[in-house]
Order: structure tokens, then C-alpha cells, then sequence
């Protein structure tokens, strides 16, 4: 029974990895964000969003799903060739992994930031 307990606690705090990467590559100081934002503007009026407020907060946003989405392809293909039904601990490694390469230019143009 500790087995499990231990399992889904280092799950728990890789999904916790997932996520805080994964908004922080959705950041307005993402290296993704001002193409995604010029997109974003051209699609914007298709679906009756015309604030330029909202339009930033839905680009943060797509760019944290897409983020997550893209991220977990490498996870998806492991655990299709494993033949699991459910998610281990690495495969959520490699997921946390394949948002880590997403996130890197981010890392670098937030910590090259002048303060």
C-alpha cells in the first residue's frame, strides 16, 4: 500500500512540474507569445472577442494548452509502445521532458531580461 502512495505522490508532483512549466511558456514574456498574440488577432473577431485585454489573456492561454498538448506527444508514443493503459512514472518524465525542450527559449529570454 506504500508502494502506491509513494507512485502517486511523485506523480502528483511531476503534474504539478507539467503544469507551472507549461504556464510559464503561456507568459506574455514567452518567446512564442508575440506570434501567437498576431495570430491570435486575426482569428480573434471570428469568434466575437474584440477586447485587445481578452485577446492577450486567450493567447496565454492557447499557448499553455498547446504547450501541454505538444509536450506530451513524446509521453503518448512511450506508452503507446509500452502497451500501457495508464500513465507512469516515466512517462510523465518524459512528458514533464518534452515541456522542458518547449519551455527552454523562454527560460533563456526571461532570465535575459534586463531587471
Amino acid at each position: 500500500m506504500t508502494d502506491d502512495r509513494e507512485d502517486i505522490l511523485r506523480r502528483d508532483g511531476i503534474v504539478i512540474g507539467i503544469a507551472g512549466m507549461s504556464l510559464l511558456n503561456g507568459m506574455h514574456f514567452s518567446a512564442y507569445f508575440d506570434p501567437v498574440f498576431i495570430l491570435m488577432k486575426q482569428f480573434a473577431p471570428g469568434f466575437f472577442i474584440s477586447s485587445p485585454l481578452l485577446i492577450f489573456y486567450f493567447t496565454s492561454l492557447f499557448l499553455s494548452a498547446l504547450t501541454l498538448a505538444i509536450g506530451g506527444i513524446p509521453a503518448a508514443i512511450y506508452e503507446r509502445g509500452k502497451g500501457l493503459e495508464t500513465s507512469n512514472a516515466t512517462s510523465m518524465w518524459i512528458w514533464l521532458g518534452g515541456i522542458m525542450l518547449l519551455t527552454i527559449p523562454t527560460l533563456l529570454q526571461m532570465t535575459a531580461r534586463p531587471a
